[in-house]
Parts: structure tokens; C-alpha cells; sequence
């Protein structure tokens, strides 16, 4: 194991301690996702006679990219930008610790604590909204990487918007507005695209929330939703496609939007 990935490691094993040392933050980031999907759920629970699916077993598909969304680019956003403006970067720097030590450990946080998330989501979808599980490995590896990518590009994103943010408080606001825009034109929060204007839904279609929603959707719904869907099929190609594109992109992001600094200071 080389240095650096080491370093990571033990950064991420403290990243996790302190995280889940801090109740109120554990509660909320495990909690919002599944509040959200409980009222959007709860309010709009009929059924779609076409595709014979409860919208409420649609928004707990959906909210799973939502779920993580809100942990990786909404946290990471955040947490980046307050380690910059308490002068975590800058003594961490002078222990020293390599830079991508840094972000391997915020990566850990972010696996393990989605992974969590969308265990709670998936528990409250079974449970009370009557949505299946996969039933093939097919499925679940689709599950898989469309997870994989999705944490990918998102925390990327979410660093990199840190660096654009002036401070922290200024990170919150960027990072929840930001996703609370997305979750709507990227059909998190609407069941039917062809509800949102043409504009907003062409949008969506640009950022990786779209594609991960879309792409949890192909896992646990059936076919018969697809009508629902803009191109009418699950397009896991481009699904797999846009969300590598997003991981690269985002990498070079990071890479120019990048300091140690916080520009108040």
C-alpha cells in the first residue's frame, strides 16, 4: 500500500469517527432524504394505470439518487469548504499529508455514509411504500455501478464547488440550492418529465442527477414505466457514459478550483 493511500485510509477511518460522533449531523444526513421521499410519497401515492407502479414506489427509486447526492456533492461541498476556513487544509498540509490523502479519507466518509443512507431509504421504501428489490444480478450490478459512478461524480462536483465558494456559510447556500434546482428538473421530485418545460428537462439532462435517478429507476421498477422516461428506454450506455464524462470533468474541476485558503481571509 503505497503512502499515500495509506494516510488515506487512516484520514478516512477519522473522518468516519468524527462524523458519527456528531448525532444531529448523522440524524439529519440519514434522515432528510427519507423525510423528503416519506411526503413526496405519502402526498402523491396513487397509482399510474399505464405502467401499473405506485408513484410512491417511484419516489423511493428515485430519492435514492437524491439520497446521495445530498451526501456526497451537498456534504462534501460543505465540509471541504469549512476545513478551509477553520485551517484544517493548512495543518493538515504542515503534517504534512499529501493532498490526495486528504480526499481519499472524504471519500470513505462519503462511501460508507451513502451506503447507509441508501440503506435507510431502501428500508422505509420496502416497508411502507411496497417497493421490490432486485430480484437478479443483473440488477444489482447495475445498482452497483451506477452507485460507484454516482458517489464518483457527485463528490467531485461537490469539491469542486467548494472551491468556488467564498466561505463555508457561502458553501451551504450554493450546495442545497444547487441540489434543490437539480432534484427538480433531473424528475427526483417529478414523476413525468414531460411535465417540466422542454427547457428545464434538457437541462437536467445535463448533470449526472438525471442519469443516476433514471438509472436506480431501470433497477427497481419495472418496464412498464419507461413511457415515463424522455427517450423511453433506460439508456444504461449513456447512462454509464455521461457519468463517467461527469467523473473526469469534475476531476479537472477540482483541480483548478483547488486551495488551501478561504478567499475572506
Amino acid at each position: 500500500m503505497s503512502n499515500a493511500l495509506r494516510l488515506g485510509v487512516a484520514r478516512g477511518i477519522v473522518e468516519l469517527k468524527t462524523f458519527f460522533r456528531q448525532k444531529e449531523a448523522v440524524v439529519f444526513t440519514f434522515s432528510l432524504p427519507a423525510v423528503i421521499m416519506v411526503i413526496l410519497a405519502s402526498i402523491f401515492s396513487s397509482l399510474d394505470s399505464e405502467s401499473g407502479v405506485t408513484m410512491s414506489q417511484f419516489y423511493a427509486a428515485s430519492m435514492t439518487a437524491g439520497g446521495i447526492a445530498s451526501t456526497s456533492f451537498v456534504n462534501l461541498g460543505i465540509g471541504v469548504a469549512t476545513d478551509r476556513q477553520n485551517g484544517t487544509l493548512k495543518r493538515l498540509r504542515g503534517v504534512p499529508m499529501p493532498t490526495p490523502s486528504y480526499f481519499i479519507g472524504k471519500v470513505i466518509l462519503v462511501f460508507v455514509a451513502s451506503l447507509a443512507e441508501v440503506a435507510v431509504l431502501l428500508g422505509v421504501g420496502v416497508a411502507f411504500f411496497g417497493l421490490e428489490l432486485p430480484d437478479s444480478a443483473a440488477k444489482w450490478g447495475t445498482f452497483a455501478w451506477v452507485f460507484v459512478l454516482g458517489i464518483a461524480s457527485c463528490s467531485l462536483l461537490g469539491i469542486a464547488i467548494s472551491g468556488l465558494a467564498r466561505t463555508a456559510q457561502s458553501a451551504i447556500a450554493m450546495t442545497n440550492l444547487g441540489l434543490l434546482i437539480l432534484n427538480f428538473i433531473s424528475g427526483i421530485y417529478v414523476m413525468h418529465l414531460a411535465l417540466l418545460p422542454k427547457g428545464m428537462a434538457i437541462a437536467g439532462s445535463f448533470f449526472p442527477l438525471k442519469w443516476m435517478g433514471q438509472g436506480f429507476r431501470s433497477v427497481f421498477l419495472p418496464d412498464t414505466v419507461l413511457y415515463q422516461e424522455m427517450a423511453g428506454s433506460w439508456e444504461h450506455g449513456r447512462t454509464a457514459l455521461v457519468l463517467a464524462a461527469w467523473c473526469i470533468g469534475g476531476l479537472v474541476l477540482c483541480m483548478t478550483t483547488f486551495r488551501l485558503r478561504d478567499r475572506a481571509s
